[in-house]
C-alpha cells in the first residue's frame, strides 16, 4: 500500500497522468467535433432528399375544382410506366400528409407512416398555410424511430385554395450511424487512455532518467567523494542545463572542500609551529635556564611566537566577520594618492631589505573620494606584502595612480616570479595557496588571506579588481574603485584572454 501512495505521488506519475488527461481531453474535443460534423451532414442531406421530393411533388400534384362541384380534390400526374417516377412516388407518398384548410387530412393522401408520427392539429395546420416558408420539425413514431419532416402548402391552380402538405423521410439510418459513431468512441477511448498512460510512463520515465542520475549521485557524494560527475546527454535541453549545473556544482563544491581541507592542514601547521616552539622555549628555559637574562630570554622568544598565533587569529576572525557583513564601511573624504604615498613610504625599509626598487607614480595631482582609510591601506599593504615576498631580489615594484572615469584607478605591479595560469582564476579564494614549489609552500608565504582580503575590500567599494601574470615575469594587480559609489554583491573570477584573470566585484 505505502508502494502504491509512493507512485501515486511520483514526479513520473504525474506527469503521466496530465499528459494522459490532456491528451483524452483532446481527443473528446476531436470526437465531438467528428460527431458534431456527421450529425450536420446527415441533417443537410435528409434535408436535401426532402427538397428533392418536394420539387417532384409540386411537379407532379394539382389541385384541381371539378366543374359543377363545390369542391377541391389533389390530383396526382404520375407516370405509373417509368420506373424512376414509380420510385418518387412510392418515396413521397411513404411518409405523406394532405389536409385542407380546416386540418382535414385528405384520407387517401394520408399515409399509414405519417398518420403514426401524429397528425398535425389544425391550429399547426393554419399556422404552416399562413406561414410563406417551409417548416422543419422532427417526430418519432411509436416505437422511438425518428422522423424529418417538411411541412408547407400547394395552391389551387385559380389561387382559391391551399392544402398543407407534409411529407418526411426516416432519420432511423442516419440515428444508427451516430450511436455506432458513438458506441466506436465509447469502445476505443478506455484503450487510447491506457495506452495513453502508457506512453507517458515509458517517455517520461526516460526523460526523468537525468533527474534519477542526479539524485543517484547526490546521495554518494561527500567530502571524500566529489569527483562523481554526471555524464550530459549532449541534447541542448533543460535536462541538459540541469545536468551541467548540477556538475559546476559539484566543482565548486570539490574546489572549496579542498580550499578548506588545505586551508585546515595550514592553520594547523601554522599553529601548531609557533605552540611546538613556545612550548620548547619554555621548557627549555625551566629545565636549563641559570639566569634572569636567560629567563628574559626565552619569554621574550615565546611571546613573538604568541604574537605570530595573535595575527593569524585575528586575520581569520577580520576575514570571516568581512565577508558575513559584520565589517561595515567607514567612509570619509580621502585623497588617493595621499594615502597611497603613506602605505608605500612604509614598505621602503622592507623593500630596501629585499634589495627591490619600490616606486610610487602618480598620475594626478589629486585624487579625491568616499573611501574606508583602514581597509584601503590594508589593501595596499597586503599588496605590497605579497609584491615584496615574490619578487626576487634585484626586481622591481611600481604602484601607479590615475583615473578612468570617475573611478580610480590603482596598478601595483612587480617583476617577481609570476603566478602560473592554472592558478590565477583562483587566486582571489579565500585560503587559496599557489602551490607546487618549495619555496611558494613555506610557512613564510602566510595562509592564502591577504588576496581575500583585497578582493573582499575591492567588493565593498563597489570597484573591481583584475590580476595579470606572466610567469617569470611578473604580476599586475589593477583596481578600479568609483569614488562615490555603492558595494555590490559577491564578485566573481572570469579567466582573461592572454593568461589574465579577473574578479569582478
Amino acid at each position: 500500500m505505502a508502494q502504491r501512495k509512493h507512485i501515486a505521488r511520483s514526479l513520473r506519475f504525474t506527469l503521466s497522468a496530465v499528459y494522459t488527461g490532456l491528451f483524452t481531453l483532446l481527443l473528446l474535443g476531436v470526437m465531438l467535433l467528428f460527431r458534431n460534423n456527421l450529425a450536420t451532414n446527415l441533417d443537410v442531406q435528409a434535408r436535401d432528399d426532402i427538397q428533392q421530393s418536394w420539387d417532384v411533388l409540386k411537379s407532379n400534384l394539382r389541385i384541381e375544382h371539378d366543374p359543377g362541384q363545390p369542391n377541391y380534390h389533389p390530383v396526382w400526374f404520375f407516370d405509373t410506366g417509368d420506373p424512376d417516377e414509380a420510385n418518387a412516388e412510392a418515396r413521397i407518398r411513404s411518409v405523406l400528409a394532405i389536409a385542407d384548410e380546416q386540418g382535414k387530412p385528405v384520407p387517401e393522401n394520408l399515409s399509414s407512416t405519417y398518420e403514426s408520427l401524429g397528425m398535425d392539429s389544425p391550429a399547426q395546420v393554419k399556422r404552416v398555410l399562413a406561414s410563406n416558408q417551409a417548416i422543419w420539425l422532427s417526430k418519432k413514431d411509436p416505437e422511438g424511430l425518428p422522423y424529418l419532416i417538411r411541412q408547407s402548402y400547394v395552391t389551387s391552380e385559380d389561387r382559391s385554395r391551399k392544402y398543407f402538405v407534409a411529407i418526411g423521410k426516416s432519420f432511423a439510418e442516419s440515428a444508427a450511424l451516430l450511436r455506432q459513431f458513438d458506441y466506436l468512441c465509447l469502445a476505443l477511448l478506455p484503450l487510447v487512455i491506457v495506452l495513453c498512460f502508457l506512453t507517458g510512463w515509458i517517455f517520461t520515465g526516460r526523460s526523468l532518467t537525468p533527474v534519477l542520475q542526479i539524485a543517484q549521485a547526490a546521495q554518494h557524494i561527500s567530502g571524500s567523494n566529489l569527483s562523481l560527475r554526471i555524464p550530459s546527454r549532449r541534447t541542448g535541453d533543460e535536462l541538459d542545463y540541469l545536468v551541467d549545473t548540477f556538475n559546476q556544482m559539484i566543482e565548486r563544491l570539490e574546489i572549496n572542500f579542498n580550499q578548506v581541507r588545505q586551508f585546515s592542514t595550514d592553520v594547523s601547521h601554522e599553529l601548531r609551529t609557533p605552540i611546538t616552539i613556545v612550548r620548547g622555549q619554555l621548557e627549555v628555559a625551566l629545565l636549563t635556564a641559570n639566569t634572569a637574562e636567560q629567563y628574559r630570554d626565552a619569554i621574550v622568544d615565546s611571546l613573538q611566537d604568541i604574537e605570530r598565533l595573535s595575527q593569524i587569529v585575528r586575520a581569520l576572525l577580520l576575514l570571516s566577520q568581512a565577508e558575513t557583513g559584520q565589517v561595515i564601511l567607514q567612509k570619509q573624504s580621502l585623497d588617493l594618492v595621499e594615502v597611497s604615498e603613506g602605505i608605500v613610504d612604509q614598505f621602503q625599509i622592507p623593500a630596501e631589505g629585499a634589495s627591490l626598487d619600490l616606486k610610487f607614480l602618480p598620475k594626478v595631482l589629486r585624487c579625491p573620494g568616499e573611501f574606508d582609510r583602514i581597509q584601503i591601506e590594508r589593501m595596499l599593504s597586503n599588496l605590497l606584502s605579497n609584491a615584496i615576498k615574490f619578487t626576487p631580489a634585484g626586481g622591481s615594484i611600481c604602484v601607479t595612480l590615475g583615473l578612468d572615469g570617475d573611478n580610480a584607478e590603482i596598478v601595483v605591479e612587480d617583476t617577481g616570479q609570476g603566478i602560473p595560469p592554472e592558478h590565477l582564476p583562483l587566486i582571489f579564494d579565500r585560503f587559496y595557496r599557489v602551490r607546487g614549489k618549495e619555496e611558494q609552500a613555506s610557512p613564510e608565504k602566510g595562509l592564502g588571506l591577504g588576496l581575500s582580503f583585497v578582493s573582499w575590500i575591492v567588493r565593498a567599494h563597489g570597484g573591481t579588481v583584475e590580476a595579470r601574470s606572466e610567469k617569470g615575469k611578473g604580476t599586475s594587480f589593477r583596481i578600479l574603485l568609483p569614488r562615490h559609489g555603492n558595494s555590490v554583491d559577491e564578485p566573481r573570477v572570469h579567466e582573461l584572454p592572454s593568461g589574465e584573470a579577473m574578479r569582478q566585484l
